[in-house]
């Protein structure tokens, strides 16, 4: 067989004076053809040098032996800076997910069997572009401690493993452990979280802030957010009231450079702070995103009523979101904050986070200086547009007001969508009282 292989191949070659002779588009086959058949060997040969070196490491490395080791409950905060990644959660089709690597960590430094029998709960799950500047997680991790030890002091931890110097050694460097919390076992990050803190940075650009601010305390009390918001109506998600604690809008960072405006300048850097409870799909960036309309004019600070007014306006009118990357999870508070803080872990955490900033600080000031020559050149005044990009979507040559605007589906007809496609199902509670809940179907 090897013979007939080697006659077929011989077959197949081309010599200089029958490529001269060709045609350019049969020249245009043979090239794709050939890079075709290139790419399929480098598969095959990066398929097999991958068996072979995992073939080799499981040959040399043995499997760590849990059984021989105690556990113990334990809440982890981290940091990481959500602009390269597809979200927190894991994706069947892709790595590129913060708990992708947070539990390629764990089993690199043997702190977990699996994330299936880890007991794992995440505080807030956060989208593709979107920051934690304080994301919590429970889950059991090993312990060095004896179960002895563990169950005659549960909130030990002196002698404890460093889990956060452990994990930071083979975490990405923009995803940072900053510390770790005993807790009981039946703790959970996401069911225990008392309150929840989001941040969103924008520039002043042109915008109103005053206006914006009296929008924002629309926001504040129990509301139904169904209009402000992504309604995950196929995941079960049928109940849209929320309470939010506080909302307030305001200049964080004044512009060096126009420090004595009165009126401040386009390059000052705001935020939105947004205090509750809990949240829903997409809730502070469409809250963000009607803020913005409000800041530049396009809408009044009522809108926000209105729209929280689900009786007069029960569908959604179709707006743009704000932005993901200027979004952050800031803060999440829980009952037990006694935090382990190692203070040779947050030195280094520090002093990573210091190279990102040197590094984006400098290349923001360069763009800045840019800027400052160009608007010399210019004959007809400022130009404040640092925030018109922050909406995503094509934006409309004449604006028309949101509530003139065409509508999504409403909230029955979505659930009567999903049932209907039987991945709802209407449970009925209480036939006197004609009460009824939604559930996904089984």
């Amino acid at each position: 067989m090897a013979n007939v292989r080697l006659k077929k191949m011989k077959k197949n070659e081309s010599s200089r004076e029958d490529l001269e002779i060709c045609s350019k588009q049969e020249l245009i086959d043979k090239v794709l053809k050939l890079e075709a058949h290139v790419a399929q060997l480098k598969c095959v040969l990066g398929k097999n040098g991958r068996e072979e070196s995992q073939s080799a490491t499981s040959k040399h490395k043995r499997p760590f032996d849990f059984t021989k080791c105690s556990q113990r409950h334990v809440f982890l905060k981290l940091l990481y800076l959500g602009w390269d990644y597809r979200g927190l959660a894991c994706q069947e089709d892709s790595q590129r997910t913060v708990e992708h690597h947070l539990f390629a960590a764990l089993a690199k430094t043997c702190l977990v069997r699996s994330r299936e029998t880890s007991s794992y709960h995440r505080c807030g799950r956060t989208d593709k572009g979107v920051s934690a500047f304080c994301q919590v997680v429970s889950l059991d991790v090993r312990s060095c401690l004896s179960a002895a030890e563990l169950e005659s002091s549960p909130a030990t931890v002196r002698g404890e493993l460093p889990y956060a110097r452990m994990l930071n050694r083979v975490l990405p460097k923009d995803i940072r452990v900053l510390a770790w919390c005993p807790v009981p076992a039946g703790a959970s990050a996401r069911f225990d979280c008392k309150l929840r803190t989001y941040k969103y940075f924008f520039p002043r650009g042109n915008l109103d802030i005053q206006a914006m601010n009296t929008a924002a305390q629309c926001v504040v009390g129990t509301h139904d957010f169904r209009n402000l918001c992504k309604m995950d109506v196929a995941n079960g998600v049928v109940t849209f009231t929320r309470r939010v604690l506080s909302a307030q809008v305001h200049v964080r960072h004044s512009d060096s450079l126009h420090s004595s405006s009165k009126s401040g300048s386009g390059y000052d850097l705001c935020e939105l702070t947004l205090v509750g409870q809990a949240f829903l799909w997409h809730q502070v960036r469409c809250i963000m995103g009607i803020l913005l309309l409000v800041g530049e004019g396009k809408e009044q600070p009522e809108i926000i009523k209105q729209l929280l007014d689900v009786e007069n306006y029960p569908r959604k009118p179709q707006y743009c979101l704000a932005s993901d990357f200027p979004l952050n999870l800031f803060h999440c508070e829980f009952e037990h904050s006694d935090w382990c803080v190692d203070s040779q872990n947050i030195a280094e955490v520090i002093t990573t986070l210091q190279s990102v900033w040197t590094n984006l600080s400098v290349r923001a000031t360069m763009v800045r200086a840019m800027l400052t020559e160009c608007e010399a050149m210019t004959e007809d005044g400022p130009i404040a547009s640092q925030s018109s990009s922050l909406l995503q979507g094509v934006k409309a040559k004449v604006y028309q007001p949101l509530l003139q605007r065409q509508t999504c589906d409403s909230l029955e007809s979505r659930i009567n969508h999903y049932v209907k496609k039987q991945k709802l199902e209407i449970v009925e509670e209480n036939s006197e009282n004609k009460t009824s809940e939604v559930r996904t179907a089984t």
